[in-house]
């Protein structure tokens, strides 16, 4: 490795940049503001994901195709440390998600995995239910081809759960076994 003293000084800004590059975090919000902090966050600048489901609600007069967030009380953000504070200024904010006092960053292939989800029109339930640890598996058919999870076994049909790190949170999906390949 070089000596921090000869590299050159634009390449040393370019490594003391790469600390604070943008990250994806999952933020906890106030019951059923998810969308309203998704606007105030995007109106700020900040790079924002908010999983929607679609689903039908049923009234006593009608049944009316409503989207609602895929996980209750989540969204996630993609920026820096330095932008923490207009974070947590947002109305509905209540914390980022955190491990020892620490907000963690989300990876991005697990983002990715969820956007793939929601342009599906697989049907997703959520659990926060522990698992046993299973096969890591691959959907190579379908829809959701390159997602990947961790197989569980629910009765006699094979599912596959998506974890989502540090939310206590699972996705369960309905697969075809011939749709996987372990990893």
């Amino acid at each position: 490795m070089s000596d921090p003293e000869n590299i050159p000084s634009q390449e040393l800004k370019i490594v003391k940049n790469d600390s604070s590059e943008a990250k994806w975090y999952a933020l906890y919000t106030r019951p059923r503001a998810e969308k309203l902090v998704y606007s105030r966050l995007v109106e700020e600048g900040i790079e924002t994901f908010l999983p929607l489901q679609k689903t039908y609600r049923m009234w006593s007069d009608r049944k009316k195709l409503v989207e609602k967030p895929l996980l209750t009380s989540y969204i996630f953000v993609k920026t820096t440390r330095k932008r923490f504070p207009v974070v947590y200024k947002t109305i509905g904010v209540v914390k980022f998600v955190s491990f020892e006092g620490q907000p963690v960053s989300i990876p991005q292939k697990q983002i990715d995995n969820l956007r793939l989800l929601i342009n599906s029109d697989t049907e997703i339930e959520v659990t926060s239910e522990k698992f046993e640890q299973g096969d890591n598996v691959e959907v190579i058919n379908g829809a959701l081809i390159g997602l990947t999870g961790e197989l569980i076994r629910i009765g006699s049909k094979n599912r596959v759960v998506v974890r989502i790190d540090r939310l206590d949170q699972n996705l369960i999906l309905k697969i075809p076994k011939s749709f996987l390949r372990r990893i």
